[in-house]
């Protein structure tokens, strides 16, 4: 039999394979060797005594339980098979299982069972049933009996005679008896093998009929609707048949069920039982199992299996004009399910539209059903539907389907490249979309939950990164198929549309994914390149009044919004934000004015956003030229007034002084000399740093012992107002630097910055406590000392030494001591021999 195979219980190997429940009635524990041992003398006892009673029933039941471990000689089997025919043992319905049972055990353990015996078993199974058959209602004993019956009829050295009884009565059970399935759920794998084993038979008289029952029973009244589950099953099931098939030689069974399976269309057929094992023939093609044929016969099969399972998604298209509006359709549900596990576990298969279509809609519908989800938890009156809805979120968590996500998805990238353009822009449209939905729902829906049913979120949101991931290798995919031609427009819409996409789940990257990078490296090339893209990419980026209201769900809810604790939000204004800084030259300056500008400063608390927000400002100032360079000035001018105020209002809670640093950096350095944007940006820091200086004095006398210690915010500024001595512009003599620095209360302002910061500084430096003076003077000395600008040293080594002056010598309103005067004589001197 197929290699894959290691149990010897068919019923056994599918269950373990497609991960079946684990609480199945054989599910014992083994029994000790001493109890097995005394069981079989129980038995024997019966017979012995013609009687069965209760112990008898307890032996049983002790065999079974060791059923992996328990050999079944054929000694044993004639004691069964004797008190099964005795006419003077009156065996209770309940036994008769766990008889079958073992007498199964037996044949599949039995390396050659004696024909004389086989016949027997045979003869007295087929007379029970055909004395008790109108009294078969027991679930156990319709299983038991489909698979011994199935077993008998695929021991090679059986007879034909007995063959054919067996596959008659296994027809006949399933054909009559067939609801009793739908009462016992446990009993589908058992029911399966025995139905395996028929079909492997060497007797092809009843081939057609148990196919039909295999792939019919599910549409019939009674039965099993039919699910995932027992789709697997079917698979792996027709797997092991194929194989068997192949490797015995049975050339005349594979036709007939390429002929009746893959070729024939039945209307009593269900769907997903005919996609699962075609799927099945599939995977034993792509293996070594199909060795033993003809390539005329292997690519028959092929390319009907291909066939059948293409025919089944073009109905599926057809019968459904929108796969979302047939969520509800628990057939086509199921079929959307099976196909796409049925295509990533069956190896490669050729491109078609249908498939592709197909798989992109299990994609986003029944893998990452995220659209159920969260309308169940929206729609929900009391905001918690916690309880019931988790538990739905944890087996879809823990099922075959989820867990194959990533295989589906490679499976709908291998068929991108060879598919119509349609159907490509058709699943392109439906990703993209999906996005979109994902960012507009997921945020209504953390919301809801965030601090109510934290647990529930979680779960969803590990759906949401698998839908990530997905998302990021399709594009991959479709970046790398596309990019490669010269159609220019078609890559830049797709680039946009991607880069949006990305934003809309960056929430959702929790991993460093290399396929996200090289993904964004190849698509942001496009935007840097060509200005239309930049301005559609950009103007697709959420408005402020979007950004600050938050979702209707909210609004309706009369929910209070905090758009700082908008996570979804935030990540996504942080995906805009870096990739804007790249492509700030193509942004015309209209276009940063109306929609960057206002979501750049929203004191957003997350650090990342801030330093963002900083990073995009300083790349507008430093952006190079453009048709009309005087209005790009302007608003840079404009920019820098609302820059200042709200980074200063937020230092030192939110903004972070790196960025805040940087922007005057540019500032200063990427406006026109002289511009009044850079003396309010001054006058600001003085302020700020004089209002700081004079809150830290009062709460810590002795914040200015170490400039280099830990820096508080006020000596943060100090240092960054010192620093833009060496980078303001400087137009006027040193004579006319001089005399506006000395004029602290009144003066016309010179055109140049230079000197009113010096003059500021000076102001605020003489204020400062003694210590601090000095700490101050200390970095401004080594400051100039180590400038090259001989144009500006000058003026500011003549700017020290009066500020020296001034410290030194000012006249304190309290009385100094002449021992402090001494030494402040010393510092002073000390000072001035360093310049």
């Amino acid at each position: 039999m197929a290699k894959q195979v290691n149990s010897i219980f068919l019923e056994d190997w599918l269950k373990g394979i497609c991960g079946y429940s684990s609480s199945t009635k054989n599910s014992y524990a083994s029994s000790s060797a001493r109890a097995i041992i005394q069981a079989w003398a129980e038995l024997r006892d019966s017979l012995q005594h013609q009687s069965f009673h209760s112990n008898h029933l307890q032996a049983l039941n002790t065999l079974i339980n060791s059923q992996a471990s328990l050999h079944v000689a054929e000694p044993q089997a004639k004691l069964i098979l004797s008190i099964l025919s005795s006419p003077k043992l009156n065996l209770p319905h309940e036994s008769y299982p766990p008889f079958f049972r073992l007498l199964y055990i037996w044949v599949r353990k039995s390396n050659r069972p004696t024909l004389a015996l086989i016949d027997s078993v045979v003869e007295v199974i087929s007379q029970y049933f055909s004395s008790q058959f109108d009294h078969v209602q027991n679930p156990l004993l319709f299983s038991e009996g489909v698979l011994l019956l199935g077993s008998l009829a695929f021991v090679r050295s059986a007879s034909e005679s007995s063959k054919r009884v067996c596959l008659e009565l296994i027809c006949k059970l399933l054909e009559e008896k067939h609801q009793l399935m739908g009462s016992f759920e446990a009993i589908v794998p058992d029911v399966l093998a025995g139905i395996g084993y028929a079909l492997c038979s060497s007797v092809c008289d009843y081939y057609v009929r148990t196919l039909d029952i295999l792939l019919g029973i599910w549409g019939k009244v009674g039965c099993p609707q039919g699910s995932l589950t027992h789709g697997l099953m079917i698979l792996h099931l027709i797997e092991w048949v194929t194989s068997g098939l192949i490797s015995s030689r049975s050339l005349e069974n594979v036709n007939v069920f390429s002929h009746e399976a893959l070729e024939t269309m039945k209307e009593n057929y269900v769907p997903f039982a005919v996609v699962m094992a075609a799927a099945g023939v599939l995977r034993t093609l792509n293996k070594s199992a199909a060795g033993g044929l003809r390539l005329d016969i292997i690519s028959r099969l092929r390319v009907s299996a291909e066939d059948r399972i293409e025919s089944v998604a073009r109905n599926l298209i057809s019968s459904t004009r929108d796969f979302y509006s047939s969520q509800n359709d628990l057939m086509v549900s199921l079929s959307l399910q099976c196909l796409s596990l049925a295509l990533a576990r069956s190896g490669p298969v050729s491109s078609r539209s249908p498939l592709f279509l197909c798989i992109a809609s299990a994609l986003l519908i029944e893998i990452f059903p995220l659209r159920r989800f969260y309308t169940k938890v929206l729609e929900s009156s009391h905001g918690n539907p916690a309880r019931i809805l988790h538990n739905e979120v944890k087996e879809h968590l823990v099922n075959a389907l989820f867990k194959e996500a990533g295989t589906i998805t490679r499976v709908l990238c291998s068929q991108y490249a060879s598919v119509t353009e349609e159907s490509q822009s058709m699943v392109e449209n439906l990703m993209w979309d999906y996005c979109h939905f994902i960012y507009m729902e997921h945020r209504k829906v953390a919301l809801a939950l965030r601090g109510e049913s934290n647990e529930l979120l979680t779960d969803i949101e590990k759906i949401t990164e698998s839908a990530f991931l997905m998302v990021v290798v399709f594009s991959l995919t479709v970046t790398k198929h596309k990019f490669s031609s010269k159609l220019n427009q078609a890559k830049v819409d797709l680039s946009v549309r991607i880069l949006v996409a990305f934003s809309c789940l960056e929430y959702f990257r929790r991993i460093r994914l290399p396929e996200y990078m090289d993904t964004i490296r190849e698509v942001v090339v496009t935007i840097q390149e060509n200005d239309s893209a930049c301005i559609s990419f950009v103007e697709s980026m959420p408005n402020y009044l979007d950004l600050t209201n938050g979702p209707d769900f909210i609004l309706q809810h009369k929910t209070k919004y905090l758009w700082c604790k908008d996570e979804v939000q935030t990540a996504r204004v942080l995906f805009y934000l870096r990739v804007i800084a790249t492509c700030i030259e193509r942004l015309p300056s209209p276009i940063f004015g109306k929609v960057v500008a206002p979501t750049i400063y929203l004191g957003d608390p997350n650090g990342k956003v801030a330093r963002a927000s900083h990073s995009t400002f300083v790349a507008f100032l430093s952006s190079g030229k453009e048709s009309n360079e005087d209005e790009r000035v302007s608003l840079k001018e404009q920019l820098a007034f609302y820059y200042m105020q709200r980074s200063l209002l937020e230092y030192p809670g939110i903004t972070p002084f790196e960025g805040m640093a940087s922007g005057v950096a540019a500032l200063v350095r990427q406006l026109p000399a002289g511009s009044p944007a850079i003396f309010y940006c001054i006058h600001c820091l003085v302020e700020k740093t004089d209002r700081l200086c004079r809150e830290d004095f009062s709460q810590q006398t002795d914040i200015w012992q170490n400039w280099q210690g830990e820096s508080e915010p006020c000596k943060k500024i100090m240092d960054l107002l010192l620093r833009l001595i060496s980078m303001v512009d400087i137009q006027a003599s040193s004579i006319l630097i001089y005399l506006h620095v000395m004029n602290f209360q009144k003066g016309d302002r010179s055109s140049a910055v230079l000197p009113e910061l010096m003059k500021l500084l000076a102001q605020l430096i003489v204020q400062l406590p003694k210590d601090g003076q000095v700490m101050v003077l200390n970095e401004l000395y080594s400051l100039v000392a180590e400038s090259d600008d001989v144009t500006r040293k000058s003026a500011l080594v003549s700017w020290l030494q009066s500020l020296s002056f001034l410290c030194f010598h000012a006249k304190n309103e309290s009385s100094t001591s002449k021992v402090e005067e001494i030494e402040d004589q010393h510092s002073h001197n000390s000072l001035n021999a360093r310049l």
